[in-house]
């Protein structure tokens, strides 16, 4: 078996009905593996029979990744069908996009409760099983954690503060479980994709740059993502990527700009003035702790809402 089979191996997919989720499910099973694939719908059954039309394994679980039983669900679905649970893709998502002046307590906590919650649900279920099958064989297993992020949460758009929100508390499950359960044998990283789909419709112009494959087409995440899946990955963990187009990224953490310290051990309000106020005092407005300089990786030549 090479280090980019995944023969013998099962993945579950969460919002695999379409989209970036559908071609990350297609990618996998041709990988080898069998796929789990959930939706909230019908889709989710079309895609099944896809993957089982080209000669792969896959099985439909609808379910809404927002409800807390559907990670055991998903889980038990892969391990009574298939025998065991290898990877993992949360992606299912969805916008419900505002200013924060026209936020309502509904969009906020939707949004929440299926990006964030339903990556938690699946991910928490997930570090159950594999936790045991660790503990049961004193080894460790094989387990791949994939989750979907987004540039918004580097951006924090005025318009997303919701969904930005969510896609931050991602990153942080993220490194959380990436922390956690690599004594498991198991790795979690994060992708913030671009990517045309049904969802992002309104985000995109045209590909203008007249290839055979559109310069944003999901295809293009899902290589990436299945290459996380393979054991070629083993040592990625813990990491963030920006992937679209040509390019996959690696985002560094933060680092510490500057540090004020108190000059007697306790500061006063007149010292933090002296030293915070005039560090601050010729600092553009626009320089904050938001990362749009990764803007500048976009060579897609495609207009986008978020640059």
């Amino acid at each position: 078996m090479s280090d980019t089979d995944l023969t013998g191996r099962t993945a579950v997919v969460t919002g695999a009905g379409s989209g970036l989720g559908r071609a990350e499910a297609l990618a996998l099973a041709e990988r080898g593996a069998a796929v789990v694939v959930n939706d909230i719908g019908a889709a989710a059954h079309t895609v099944a029979a896809e993957i089982e039309a080209r000669g792969g394994r896959a099985i439909a679980v609808e379910g809404d990744v927002g409800a807390w039983s559907i990670g055991d669900r998903l889980v038990d679905a892969a391990v009574e069908q298939f025998g065991s649970l290898d990877v993992v893709v949360n992606n299912a998502g969805i916008i419900c996009d505002a200013m924060l002046v026209n936020m309502t307590e509904e969009k906020w906590d939707e949004v929440i409760r299926v990006h964030l919650k339903g990556h938690a649900a699946l991910t928490t279920a997930a570090a159950r099983y594999w936790r045991a099958e660790s503990k049961s064989s004193g080894s460790p297993v094989y387990g791949r954690l994939i989750n979907t992020t987004s540039e918004a949460f580097l951006f924090g758009g005025a318009g997303q503060s919701n969904y930005a929100a969510a896609k931050s508390g991602i990153v942080a499950l993220t490194l959380a479980a990436a922390h956690g359960l690599s004594r498991y044998g198991v790795t979690a990283n994060a992708i913030a994709p671009r990517a045309r789909t049904e969802m992002t419709a309104h985000v995109f112009d045209e590909d203008p740059s007249g290839s055979a494959v559109d310069i944003l087409a999901p295809e293009r995440v899902a290589t990436f993502v299945a290459y996380l899946a393979c054991p070629a990955a083993s040592r990625v963990n813990g990491q963030v990527f920006v992937v679209y187009g040509d390019m996959v990224a690696l985002m560094a953490p933060p680092t510490v700009e500057n540090r004020f310290t108190a000059g007697s051990g306790v500061f006063t309000l007149d010292e933090l003035d002296a030293q915070v106020s005039g560090y601050f005092a010729d600092r553009p407005a626009d320089r904050t702790f938001s990362a749009r300089s990764v803007a500048a990786l976009d060579t897609t030549g495609v207009r986008t809402k978020l640059s």
